[in-house]
């Protein structure tokens, strides 16, 4: 007899959630989750730390994610991890999905009676795809915060060459001007270039980093003044008009597409609701057919058929700018 096991599973996975969220803000603190407006780099150097130290720190949480891509499932967090500057070390990252796989598996021997092999492989599919989820919120989150703030980095980029100011100036300006998560970023261009480091090429690796096409074309159009010449500031104010085009269009898409990514989700999501009401208002349903010598086999080809569904709703809605 089937039960309201999945009821079960989901609230866990949920949980999960919300728990790898407040460990994260209690271990670091609300100044550095993505809600905060707070220009962490400044912060920091107010409180005592040199340039060169601050600039150490942030390039070390930068860069620590992508340099453990080669441990064992953690690849599969690593460039979303970095593009949403999980202050999580990976070896922290890690202990918080095993921690959490533990967790699941101590709720799922209490909440339900499946076997423990199958619990086992449950809590490691909730810890790590728990962890993975929030990761990718975040990532999300971060991404549109930068990609909101670009339009403006860029045209107070012009106004400060238009006023006289070389390139370096400008982008420290911004580096202090904005808010995060932009300014930290644009503080460690300031900070390397203050160091020796190529303009060009500290734009295209933070551009290559957060995974943004605007920010490759900001260190293309750089790169390309540096090396034939020209007037950088017309170059960029439209560049900006440009992202900021791009950026209305994005929110019109997105705008356009909302009634059908929300029937794409509400769709994919209703087998499974469908089939936790129907054990619910009658435990004995599929009693008949749970020992069929078929059951397991059709079981496995509806969940690969709905994992496909996910993908092809995802593709349909999701449309390039």
């Amino acid at each position: 007899m089937l039960s309201i096991e999945p009821i079960i599973y989901i609230m866990i996975f949920v949980g999960v959630i919300i728990l790898v969220e407040g460990v994260y803000l209690t271990v670091f603190g609300k100044s550095i989750s993505l809600n905060s407006r707070v220009n962490r780099r400044l912060e920091m150097m107010e409180k005592g730390a040199g340039r060169e130290q601050v600039l150490e720190k942030l390039r070390k949480e930068m860069e620590q994610h992508m340099s453990a891509k080669q441990i064992p499932l953690y690849s599969l967090l690593a460039a979303k991890a970095q593009k949403a500057a999980i202050a999580f070390t990976p070896q922290q990252l890690i202990l918080v999905m095993a921690g959490l796989s533990v967790v699941a598996f101590a709720g799922l021997s209490v909440g339900t009676e499946t076997a423990v092999p199958l619990r086992i492989a449950l809590s490691i599919g909730i810890g790590v795809g728990g962890v993975y989820v929030w990761v990718s919120r975040k990532a999300n989150k971060r991404t549109s915060m930068i990609e909101e703030q670009l339009p403006d980095a860029v045209e107070l980029m012009v106004r400060s060459l238009r006023v006289g100011h070389p390139f370096s100036s400008a982008i420290s300006i911004v580096s202090k001007e904005i808010s995060d998560p932009l300014a930290s970023e644009f503080g460690v261009i300031a900070d390397e270039s203050a160091y020796g480091r190529d303009m060009g090429e500290a734009l295209k690796d933070m551009a290559e980093r957060i995974d943004l096409q605007d920010l490759r074309f900001l260190a293309v159009a750089v790169t390309i003044q540096q090396q034939s010449g020209g007037n950088l500031a017309e170059i960029l104010a439209g560049l900006a008009s440009v992202i900021r085009a791009r950026f209305r269009l994005f929110r019109r898409v997105k705008a356009i597409t909302a009634e059908a990514q929300w029937s794409g989700k509400f769709l994919s999501a209703f087998p499974l609701l469908a089939l936790v009401a129907i054990n619910v208002m009658d435990p004995h349903y599929y009693d008949e057919v749970y020992d069929h010598p078929y059951f397991i086999p059709a079981c496995i080809a509806v969940g690969t058929l709905l994992t496909l569904n996910l993908f092809v709703m995802r593709k349909l809605v999701d449309i390039k700018v």
